[in-house]
């Protein structure tokens, strides 16, 4: 029985949307080469623009009922190749500079001093990430997280109900986090000396 062909991208990312693998293998096979010229393109590595393709395709299977919400499959797609290259290009200077400066002067004794340096470097971005919150989640923050009060004591301290306590602080953790995240050649590094 043959099957018959899908008419527009928009029906194959409906059945995309639904879960039909052939939809889907007719989609990776059609955009497989688009997406790895394009990756290899930006990356100038063939292994790299694997791993983004890759990527990119279990992104689109992932995305389930949202996929039906993409005006241009094409371009969103490149979209996402584009930001995962540029992160991974980014992680990637990262940790070269972590092996030029660690390559030359890293011994197998522990270095305190190295330690110390990235510990504050790291601890001055979260206080830099602190500084940024709106007075309230700062200061919810500050009660529970740095004083170690419960939500309870802090909610009494404020003045405030404690599903509000809740609410600043899971805002401001996932601030801090963004933070952390957009600063994160120290916390990379950070990383890279606790794996030492």
């Amino acid at each position: 029985m043959a099957i018959r062909p899908l008419q527009t991208e928009k029906e194959l990312q409906a059945k995309i949307a639904r879960g039909d693998r052939h939809a889907f293998t007719l989609f990776y096979n059609a955009y497989y080469p688009v997406i790895f010229g394009f990756a290899r393109h930006l990356l100038h590595s063939e292994e790299l623009a694997l791993d983004i393709v890759q990527e990119s395709m279990l992104h689109i299977w992932k995305l389930g009922r949202q996929l039906e919400k993409v005006n241009n499959l094409e371009s969103y797609l490149k979209v996402f190749a584009r930001r995962r290259a540029v992160d991974l290009l980014r992680h990637r200077a990262v940790a070269l500079k972590a092996e030029r400066i660690l390559g030359s002067t890293w011994t197998e004794d522990h270095n305190d001093t190295e330690e110390a340096i990235l510990l504050r470097e790291g601890r001055k971005i979260l206080e830099e990430g602190i500084q940024l919150l709106p007075k309230q989640q700062r200061q919810v923050y500050q009660l529970c997280q740095q004083e170690g009060l419960k939500y309870e004591e802090a909610a009494q301290q404020m003045g405030i109900s404690t599903g509000t306590v809740k609410t600043h602080l899971k805002l401001a953790m996932r601030f801090l986090r963004e933070h952390i995240k957009n600063n994160n050649d120290i916390a990379i590094l950070l990383v890279f000396f606790k794996l030492l």
